[in-house]
């Protein structure tokens, strides 16, 4: 009896078992959901409570048969061999690629839900599973990166940079630091500069966009698996490189601070051009690149894109931030203040970008640093540059009085600093000592009070220029020569303001003062080399009148006039005025007063002497010769007169 009710008992139990176990799982619900259910049941009837143990032992098998699939997929790509492993690439093999992801999936899937029995056997087997998967991942990651980044074009980037600007370029006459020595021709043919470029399409891809995908579909199995570190270290090793590997291609070198400052000046001046075009591509191509790189690949993980695009693109800003800082802190020389400033404008240019992409603030503060050192260096360097032209000292006199090379230099580098007006009026400022300077000065008539800064400031290096010439002038002990000289020099710097955008900034006033200048010199000249020669055709001195002067005066005028002539025209066929204008007009005012003063001396006492013996001795020039003479002068090839005798008719 006690048999068969127990029997029953256990049918009875096997069949509530199975009934309440079909239920559950014909509900198709979740295994969290299944469990709850089986609680709820087991409260209703005691038979229930082995029900929880049946299911889970069921799930396990469905889940070590799952498990049993994907660990097959991963093992099995590590028993191939390593040259089977190596002959397709990941991203070439899209089929093989998606099951071993697919694999991937299920073991995190399975580990999430087998994480509260830790003490399973297959918790173990999932995790070893997934470590050899997660090996391969971090592999095939880095090989992803290296076979697909895109070859840096160099050339089309700097082709896409557009040089709006022509100048000179101030050492193109090998003009030391000091002014020791100057070019002595005008350079005006001009080089480019670089301000001003801008790019065109910066989007440019730095990795294949199709490879992008599958890297996207590594790093997030890698993140989700706790395998973060590894993936982001993997990717920052490998763009690091490829960063390093462009602005070795744009030609940016990694350089201590020392070793730039040890650097030539023709070295550095083509380090510097390097520079700021790197920077713009730096910026707007190479980081800018790299945000978009980040923003795809780690989209949706906002911690770790922001960490890795920092840590990747900051070797890069700072191996160009560290040339910047090395130059601005330099010594400082004036042939270096043009690349300075075009390495500012390029810093300025692209800081707003590297602010808007970077959250570092260290490399962001770093950045907006240099451009700070950068605008104090060309201030510094634009003062070094007024300081040399007001002592230049140099002694050694133009032979033949023409334009100085310190006058060359100054007005082709001032010619080219207007271009940078726009800078220089924001780095510049007029302290109350220069007003004073230019207030208690020739210059006070200007209007300075509504001039600019760098209006102000070319207006004393001018200035500044005007005295050191006039010092200059000094060395010259012919009165003649120093007027030529001063003459030559006001007049170039002249025509150099009336020509460029000079002469908005000092306006037309200063070039009329400017002009009236010029023509104090050539009066003063007129009166310094002629008076002698005209003295000696005036009437007094000679006795008696017109027809019974004293011929034995009249030899004397005549051969002291001629010695003069001839002295002038050796020595001042020799000068030089290079300005066609100004050499013309220059003889026609001798022609005016000398010619006309011996047609006349000639006419009255001419004949006297023409009848005696030996008169081609005294009268050996026409008025016609003298003016054919004139046109000699100020040539710079020195003549010597030969003229025959005139024998008298």
């Amino acid at each position: 009896m006690t048999t068969t009710t127990t029997s029953i008992g256990g049918g009875g139990e096997d069949r509530v078992l199975a009934t309440a176990q079909q239920i559950v799982k014909s509900l198709n619900t979740p295994k969290e959901v299944r469990e709850d259910m089986l609680l709820i049941f087991s409260s209703f009837d005691n038979r229930l409570s082995n029900i929880t143990d049946l299911i889970n032992g069921e799930d396990s098998k469905a889940d070590e048969d799952r498990f049993g699939e994907a660990e097959k997929v991963i093992f099995l790509w590590e028993s191939k061999s390593e040259a089977h492993r190596n002959s397709v690439p990941w991203e070439e093999s899209p089929v093989e690629a998606g099951e071993y992801l697919a694999a991937v999936d299920e073991i995190l899937t399975l580990m999430e839900g087998l994480s509260v029995r830790s003490d399973n056997e297959l918790v173990d087997r999932a995790e070893n599973a997934l470590q050899i998967a997660m090996t391969r991942l971090e592999d095939e990651f880095r090989h992803i990166l290296i076979r697909n980044t895109v070859p840096f074009d160099s050339d089309r980037l700097y082709g896409s940079i557009r040089r709006v600007s022509l100048s000179f370029v101030s050492n193109d006459g090998e003009i030391d630091d000091e002014f020791g020595s100057f070019g002595e021709e005008d350079r005006d043919a001009g080089r480019f500069h670089e301000r001003g470029g801008s790019l065109g399409d910066t989007d440019v891809d730095l990795i294949h966009p199709d490879a992008v995908v599958e890297l996207k579909e590594i790093a997030e199995r890698m993140i989700r698996s706790g395998y973060e570190k590894e993936c982001v270290q993997v990717y920052n090793s490998v763009r690091r490189d490829a960063l390093d590997e462009c602005l070795v291609i744009l030609g940016v070198e990694k350089l201590s601070i020392e070793e730039v400052q040890k650097i030539e000046w023709k070295s550095l001046d083509e380090k510097m051009k390097k520079w700021i075009q790197a920077v713009k591509i730096g910026v707007r191509v190479l980081i800018n690149g790299e945000r978009r790189l980040c923003d795809q690949i780690f989209e949706g993980i906002d911690e770790t894109r922001e960490c890795c695009f920092n840590d990747t693109a900051k070797g890069c800003v700072m191996q160009l931030l560290n040339f910047g800082e090395a130059v601005a802190i330099g010594r400082r020389s004036p042939e270096k203040l043009f690349r300075i400033l075009d390495m500012y404008d390029a810093m300025a240019d692209v800081l707003p970008d590297l602010q808007q992409m970077m959250s570092d603030e260290y490399v962001v503060g770093e950045a907006r640093g240099v451009l700070d050192m950068l605008g104090d260096a060309a201030r510094g360097t634009f003062a070094e540059f007024e300081n040399a032209v007001q002592s230049e000292a140099s002694k050694k006199p133009m032979l033949s009085g023409e334009i100085h090379p310190l006058t060359r230099y100054v007005m082709n580098y001032v010619k080219l600093l207007v271009d940078y007006s726009v800078t220089l009026n924001s780095l510049l400022d007029t302290g109350e000592e220069e007003l004073e300077r230019l207030q208690g000065s020739p210059n006070d008539d200007l209007g300075i009070g509504s001039m600019s800064p760098i209006g102000h400031r070319l207006l004393l290096l001018i200035s500044n220029l005007e005295s050191n010439l006039d010092e200059k002038s000094r060395v010259y002990d012919d009165g003649a020569m120093q007027c030529v000289f001063l003459m030559n020099n006001i007049q170039y710097i002249v025509q150099k303001v009336k020509d460029s955008e000079i002469r908005k900034l000092l306006g037309d006033q200063w070039v009329r003062k400017r002009r009236g200048q010029v023509r104090q010199y050539a009066t003063g000249y007129l009166r310094a080399a002629w008076s002698k020669v005209l003295s000696c055709l005036k009437d007094e001195g000679i006795g008696g009148s017109t027809s019974n002067a004293s011929k034995m005066a009249l030899k004397e005028r005549f051969k002291n006039f001629n010695a003069n002539f001839e002295e002038i025209y050796r020595t001042q066929t020799a000068w030089k005025v290079p300005d066609a204008q100004l050499r013309e007009e220059l003889r026609i005012s001798i022609s005016e007063k000398v010619i006309p003063a011996y047609r006349s001396f000639m006419g009255r006492f001419g004949s006297q002497l023409e009848s005696g013996r030996h008169a081609g001795k005294y009268i050996k020039y026409t008025p016609d010769d003298l003016e054919t003479y004139v046109l000699d002068l100020f040539e710079g090839t020195p003549c010597v007169l030969n003229h025959l005798r005139r024998k008298s008719t």
